[in-house]
């Protein structure tokens, strides 16, 4: 059993090079207990062509979050205990376990944010890239509030990766309850006629379908459900709020 075999899982390959690649190495040697399951995602088929797999986006989020835990200077012990409490609701006890050490080692070091996201900009889908914002934003959100520091983090994060303002808006204001954070998470003004909100409300759900992320484990697409959720959240709030139909 691999060492860190529930939370990496496999289907590794953008890890293996770049800055990515060089984080990994402080867990190369423990990681697994044989080598050659690196190079097989956890279903046993093929990683489809244009995806990552399973490993490479929860070793992004491990790398990314801590970096986000870090933004304020250091890691405070009650942060670490949310973090890992939105861990377990997410992924389970024992992977959370692993990533909670994954995450104690790389505190330690310097993470070349910058770099990272790059490496990922280029190699991962838009829909993981989205899913893994909205797991960061729920990890700086975790302790009840996004520190100023966090938030300037997370946008550099967000456009380092590629991803668009308005996307960026739309994951933030997933995890805010005001009618305005509703028009913002369909990515439009509230302004905007009864038509127009529907077609937002069409595309968004679209491209935030649960299907997208789904060669990523279940556990991850059962975290998209619920992002996918909010999506519908909020455009029914604004059909109460308007008397729509």
């Amino acid at each position: 059993m691999a060492k860190y075999g529930k939370w990496i899982g496999a289907g590794l390959g953008l890890a293996l090079g770049g800055p990515l690649g060089a984080l990994f190495g402080l867990f190369i040697g423990s990681m697994f207990d044989n080598i050659q399951t690196i190079a097989i995602p956890s279903d046993g088929g093929p990683i489809p062509p244009g995806q990552t797999g399973r490993g490479d986006f929860t070793f992004s989020l491990t790398v990314l979050a801590t970096a986000v835990m870090k933004a304020d200077g250091r890691i405070m012990r009650s942060e670490l205990d949310y973090v890992k409490t939105f861990l377990i609701r997410n992924f389970g006890i024992e992977a959370t376990r692993e990533a909670m050490q994954m995450i104690k080692e790389l505190s330690t070091q310097d993470i070349p944010v910058d770099d990272v996201c790059q490496q990922i900009r280029f190699q991962m889908p838009e829909a993981s890239k989205v899913q893994l914002l909205y797991f960061l934003f729920g990890i700086a959100k975790a302790d009840g509030t996004v520190s100023t520091a966090e938030i300037g983090l997370l946008e550099n994060i967000s456009n380092r990766l590629g991803i668009d303002h308005v996307t960026f808006m739309s994951v933030e204001s997933m995890y805010y309850d005001d009618i305005e954070s509703a028009y913002q998470v369909l990515g439009i003004d509230s302004s905007a006629s009864n038509e127009e909100i529907k077609k937002a409300y069409r595309k968004i759900a679209m491209e935030n379908h649960p299907d997208k992320v789904g060669h990523l484990g279940e556990d991850i697409r059962k975290a998209a459900e619920e992002k996918f959720s909010r999506i519908n959240v909020a455009y029914e709030k604004i059909k109460k709020q308007r008397g729509m139909n």
